[in-house]
């Protein structure tokens, strides 16, 4: 098990999912990686939590028309530093820093390449408790129509270098150690996909965790894919069509 207690600026930190119906999210997900629901008292945001540990949120979309989606933040210590910053780099500011009374300021932008992305100044609420294990995140990966644009943001503003490329695909470093990845959009990818940041589940059992997806109304979007030596994935649309990735590590 792999427990945190905070997060240091420019690790990723907190994923939440923006859903048309938060009851059937709640059902398929709790079902798919084994989370149970906590809800706010005020607000409606609700929190998973696996072994007792929180490993990502939930709520509403702001609309009927906007998309089920997965969202994703990044530590900061500054929200409005790092506001600056990607204003100045090319974003698209959707979202000013606001403070939530006793658990942080969070603040959301686009990137130069379309993808949307959070920042999170901790105060009691640090992030993710749970990571790197079966049913809580494992990957960060942004799929990008533009990859040296990226590169050249996300090292602005959050101090990211890339690592070594395989292929399409360029790990990203903070302070040397890898905290995501940027993935080329190719033919693989159906036309209609925008910029976006994935994010990947651990999984015991990949081929268990395709059966109930497809099973409770998900579908498979891409894979599964071996990469030898180190696991297996596989991308899916949940029943909202809000797309995640489930990796089964060697």
């Amino acid at each position: 098990m792999a427990v945190i207690t905070r997060y240091r600026p420019g690790m990723p930190c907190w994923v939440d999912l923006s859903t048309v119906n938060v009851d059937e999210s709640v059902g398929f997900y709790g079902q798919i990686f084994g989370w149970t629901i906590e809800y706010d008292e005020i607000g409606g945001y609700g929190q998973f939590y696996r072994r007792d540990k929180s490993v990502a949120g939930i709520g509403s979309t702001m609309g009927p028309e906007s998309p089920t989606l997965w969202n994703i933040y990044i530590a900061t210590d500054d929200a409005a530093k790092s506001v600056e910053l990607a204003r100045e780099a090319g974003a698209n500011v959707v979202a000013e820093p606001m403070e939530i009374t006793g658990e942080g300021t969070v603040a959301v932008f686009q990137d130069p390449t379309g993808a949307y992305v959070g920042v999170w100044q901790a105060d009691q609420h640090q992030g993710a408790e749970l990571i790197n294990e079966p049913g809580s995140v494992n990957l960060f990966e942004l799929v990008t129509t533009d990859v040296e644009e990226a590169k050249s943001f996300y090292g602005k503003v959050f101090g990211w270098t890339p690592g070594i490329p395989a292929k399409q695909y360029t790990p990203m470093l903070s302070e040397g150690s890898p905290v995501a990845g940027m993935l080329s959009i190719d033919d693989r990818f159906p036309a209609e996909v925008p910029p976006r940041w994935l994010v990947y589940f651990g999984t015991a059992n990949l081929d268990a965790t395709i059966d109930q997806t497809l099973g409770l109304g998900g579908r498979v979007l891409l894979g599964p894919i071996d990469i030898p030596g180190t696991g297996r994935f596989a991308v899916f649309g949940d029943p909202m069509n809000a797309p995640f990735a489930a990796w089964q590590a060697a």
